[in-house]
């Protein structure tokens, strides 16, 4: 059984499907949050309603700020942030770890781009079905593509960050293309 679990999650990571740890459903609701975030070092208050309300959102989770993969996926994410903007989409990253560890983060490897949110409880972890699999104190690398009415149109889990930029953007073209931007 563990081998075809294991076969299964590694046939979806190499077509680009999410694997089977991504738990929320495409056109499931996102659950709303607030918490706080930080850009550039500077803190304020990330409220989903509202960056919805600005257009698609990419929402990722990684497992802690300052460590190799997560360092890679966050200037994956900062690199592309033009491609997003062209999409009318933004992005936010979000993590268990503090505002504190979060604030030099967001400028060293986010490239003060993006926001980075604090998830130190983890509610919003839990609430996304992003706990990690052997350390429920940290999120697992999970991408999520919401669109402005709160839905979830694309997820991708795989502890490898070389994919989630690339596969949240074809999820954002394709969207795009059904729902072109108002001028």
């Amino acid at each position: 059984m563990k081998k075809r679990l294991t076969a299964a999650v590694l046939a979806c990571s190499l077509i680009g499907l999410p694997s089977a740890w991504a738990a929320l459903p495409n056109g499931a609701s996102a659950p709303e949050f607030k918490t706080q975030a930080a850009q550039g070092g500077n803190t304020f208050q990330f409220d989903l309603r509202d960056a919805l309300s600005k257009g698609p959102l990419v929402l990722y989770f990684f497992p802690a700020a300052f460590t190799k993969g997560c360092t890679i996926e966050a200037h994956d994410f900062a690199e592309a942030v033009p491609a997003y903007e062209k999409l009318g989409a933004r992005v936010v990253g979000i993590s268990a770890d503090s505002i504190d560890v979060l604030k030099p983060f967001s400028v060293s490897e986010c490239q003060s781009k993006f926001p980075v949110a604090a998830d130190a409880d983890g509610k919003i972890m839990r609430a996304y079905d992003a706990v990690h699999e052997r350390n429920a104190e940290r999120s697992q690398r999970i991408s999520y593509v919401i669109t402005p009415d709160a839905k979830v149109i694309y997820s991708y889990a795989d502890s490898d960050p070389d994919k989630h930029v690339a596969n949240t953007l074809e999820a954002l073209r394709a969207w795009r293309a059904q729902h072109p931007a108002k001028d």
